[in-house]
């Protein structure tokens, strides 16, 4: 701590583990069980709390709270954790919390993650690196977020929903159901309305990747059989990783059902 500055308007309680070149500003709350990485930064009125370790270079932002007991009528006390990893943006007003002994006990944010004001990321979610929580947008428990997803402001994100790697869901849209790998989702019951060409463009990814990726959700989307079947059907014929992304998240185990092509 004497490699850190801390405030002496913030309170941070006994057994709090604070690494090296960490800020805490004034306000701002630590709770016994937080662990602050090398070079976090807790601005005024921020508050970290519960079983919670924050990665290096994280930053909170005022009015967020980080690491609060679950939105979870079931939740009886139980020990459980959050855990957000390196480089991370939780702006002002937005909201983690823990996880709960029955979803696994454990809450994890990936690196390089941006959150914006008022966000929410319930108990037991698992969001992937660089993902981006427009204002506003609410991830209920047990929700699995793949890397490089960005969500558009006031979204909802129902629990037990898993967003594949890459896909962008516009804004003011309710997601009820798996979003496949690189898909693109909008309206306001959300409809899948095809692939996040332009997020695949500016991460570099090949064309002929690409154009694997527009056949495969053709297939998906006009095959015969059921959309398991054209899935089983693409894993076997498409020699392609990014297809091979999106055939391996519809085959696996999943409690909620998918958005499909049109």
């Amino acid at each position: 701590m004497s490699e850190s500055r801390i405030h002496p308007m913030a309170v941070v309680e006994r057994g709090a583990r604070i690494g090296p070149g960490c800020e805490i500003g004034p306000f701002a709350v630590i709770g016994p069980e937080v662990t602050l990485g090398p070079g976090v930064v807790v601005k005024p009125h921020g508050i970290v709390t519960g079983w919670t370790e924050l990665g290096e270079d994280t930053v909170i932002f005022p009015g967020a709270v980080v690491g609060e007991v679950p939105q979870d009528l079931k939740f009886r006390g139980e020990r459980t954790r959050l855990v957000v990893g390196k480089r991370c943006r939780i702006r002002e007003g937005a909201t983690l919390n823990t996880g709960t002994e029955g979803g696994g006990g454990l809450t994890r944010i990936g690196d390089d993650v941006l959150m914006m004001t008022g966000a929410h990321i319930g108990h037991d979610a698992m969001v992937g690196d660089r993902v981006v929580l427009a204002n506003q947008v609410a991830i209920a428990g047990h929700c699995q977020i793949g890397d490089d997803v960005i969500i558009g402001g006031l979204s909802g994100v129902h629990q037990f929903v898993r967003i594949g790697k890459g896909a962008i869901v516009g804004a003011v849209t309710m997601v009820t159901n798996d979003v496949l790998p690189y898909g693109l989702v909008q309206g306001p019951r959300g409809v899948l309305d095809g692939l996040n060409l332009v997020g695949l463009k500016r991460r570099g990814v090949e064309r002929a990747e690409i154009t694997a990726l527009r056949a495969a959700y053709q297939m998906l989307a006009q095959g015969e059989g059921s959309f398991l079947d054209r899935a089983r059907r693409l894993a076997e014929e498409s020699d392609s990783p990014h297809v091979r992304e999106m055939t391996d998240f519809i085959l696996s185990a999943t409690d909620r059902s998918f958005l499909t092509p049109k």
